[in-house]
């Protein structure tokens, strides 16, 4: 696999992160990001995440100093400038409906790019940040590519902007990132569920750590 994502992507994420999401993050949001060494600054791993906003893929991006790639609706890469910005930028398109195993590839193509390719555990939002019903797919692709798990936790998006609230407020934001996890050996389903509980435990216990 290729050490680094290609370079097209890596130079718009730091066009991007540098003059807005960076400000945003560290400056509005007063950012704060606990365990950032546990983070690989080459090769592909698999972030695996809590979700409470909308905000939280381009936040854990800066946090994690490296571009992510995440799954974006396929609505999106029909636009055709943005198409190829988001393109470059990592994601990869997702149709609404369609089966998991497609999201699977994609994110499997990602990886074998050289990506650091992101995948929300609970497989969408939840209220308060925390996981509950975590899906089985990160834990899959990790077998399927066999690479490791990097267990990434965000505290606080939820606040940024609440229902009613037309521009994002100003909510302090931790993220805290836990060590590596190695990938599962075999994607026997048994096993998915030992690694998809584990990864929850830890995201869950980083949350309760709150602010």
């Amino acid at each position: 696999m290729p050490r680094r994502e290609p370079w097209p992507g890596l130079v718009l994420y730091h066009l991007l992160k540098w003059p807005v999401v960076a400000p945003f993050f560290w400056l509005y949001l007063r950012g704060r990001v606990e365990g950032f060494a546990h983070v690989p600054q080459r090769g592909p791993f698999l972030a695996v995440c809590n979700h409470a906003s909308d905000f939280d893929p381009p936040l854990i991006s800066c946090a994690l100093g490296r571009p992510v790639a995440y799954m974006a609706k396929a609505e999106l890469f029909q636009v055709p400038v943005l198409a190829t910005l988001i393109r470059w930028y990592g994601a990869f398109p997702v149709r609404r409906g369609t089966s998991d195993r497609q999201a699977i590839q994609a994110a499997l193509r990602a990886l074998a790019q050289g990506w650091a390719t992101g995948i929300f555990l609970p497989g969408t939002r939840t209220p308060d940040g925390r996981v509950t019903e975590p899906k089985l797919g990160a834990a899959l692709i990790a077998a399927k590519a066999q690479v490791p798990l990097l267990p990434v936790m965000i505290w606080g998006t939820q606040h940024i902007r609440p229902p009613g609230c037309r521009w994002p407020r100003p909510t302090p934001v931790t993220v805290r990132i836990a060590p590596l996890l190695p990938p599962p050996p075999d994607t026997h389903r048994t096993t998915l569920e030992a690694v998809t509980w584990d990864c929850c435990r830890i995201l869950n216990a980083l949350h309760a750590q709150g602010r």
